[in-house]
């Protein structure tokens, strides 16, 4: 389902978010903290650990608004193509610069809607520790702010279906962090030399890119070890 341009719609979003709710309250016991820090409205970006098989289809369900995630070539096959697609979820090539789905995402963002990333491109330890570069740059090009999501909780121990699959009725924590302007440094510097930027006009050099990535890595490890502290995870 999509919208103008060909961007995906926030309604397929909005259906995704109702199967979400449903799977993940249904198979596991989430329990989200934090979730009114979510601005109601515009551009925002979800910036998502990813320890478990199950991150995304469980922010969908946990999130307070629809969100558009960018998610793998390879999840994209048979009948979970259409599927996917139909809920407003982005294929990216991880390979190399998917140019259309940079396109998609810029325009989810355009459109005022949520985008939900995975900053460490793939399932890991899920700490944050090694971020690619493709969240600073959709944060620095939208100017969108970006929300910290910390989700913990069943790593020890794995369900009968998947390694990567925590068990059923497992409890999840799903917590949500302040947002935050990536830019937020360069932008006070710059506005007190006279350099004004409106959002979504942000510089988008190398230097500026990298600068974002430390300090966006910056707020997510001090995000993750505040929800560890929270939750005892």
């Amino acid at each position: 389902m999509t919208g103008a341009g060909g961007v995906p719609s926030e309604a397929g979003a909005a259906v995704g978010r109702r199967i979400g709710i449903g799977l993940m309250y249904g198979l596991w016991r989430p329990r989200v903290l934090g979730a009114w820090r979510v601005p109601s409205a515009g551009p925002v970006i979800l910036a998502v650990n990813h320890s478990h098989g199950i991150d995304g289809p469980m922010l969908m369900g946990t999130a307070p608004r629809p969100v558009h995630f960018l998610i793998k070539k390879e999840a994209f096959v048979g009948p979970l193509d259409p599927f996917l697609r139909g809920i407003g979820q982005l294929k990216v090539d991880r390979s190399a610069a998917d140019r259309k789905a940079i396109t998609d995402a810029l325009g989810v963002l355009a459109q005022g809607g949520v985008l939900g990333i995975f900053p460490e491109g793939t399932r890991g330890e899920g700490d944050f520790a090694s971020l690619r570069a493709g969240l600073a740059y959709f944060a620095v090009r939208s100017g969108a702010p970006v929300v910290p999501v910390a989700v913990l909780g069943g790593k020890d121990r794995h369900s009968r279906l998947s390694p990567a699959v925590p068990p059923l009725r497992t409890r999840i924590d799903v917590v949500f962090g302040d947002a935050f302007d990536a830019q937020e440094g360069a932008r006070s510097s710059a506005e007190g030399g006279g350099g004004r930027r409106a959002g979504g006009s942000g510089r988008r050099t190398r230097k500026a890119l990298d600068e974002a990535t430390v300090r966006i890595q910056e707020r997510l490890t001090a995000h993750l070890a505040e929800a560890r502290r929270l939750t005892g995870r």
